[in-house]
């Protein structure tokens, strides 16, 4: 799981363009959406297309969206949960 979410973390900077943020920085635990890295709604239709796409994992159900995006912890948990090319 901890190789998820280190994964993850490059992940975020790169498609979000976080060139000022280190993996270390990112807390996964810290609320995402509207937290200290910024992202917003269009930022999170690009995770979820990158989650989609490196993850096999769709969330296509807004409820569902909320609680995956809401810590880097919960989205690394959905995805190890839910895809089968998730490594532990």
């Amino acid at each position: 799981m901890d190789k998820l979410i280190q994964d993850l973390k490059e992940r975020l900077i790169e498609i979000l363009n976080l060139s000022d943020v280190s993996p270390d920085e990112i807390d996964e635990n810290a609320q995402l959406v509207g937290g200290d890295l910024g992202i917003d709604s269009i930022d999170v239709l690009e995770m979820v297309v990158m989650v989609e796409k490196d993850y096999g994992v769709v969330i296509n159900n807004k409820e569902i969206g909320e609680k995956v995006f809401s810590t880097l912890s919960a989205l690394a948990d959905y995805i190890h949960k839910n895809s089968p090319k998730a490594a532990s």
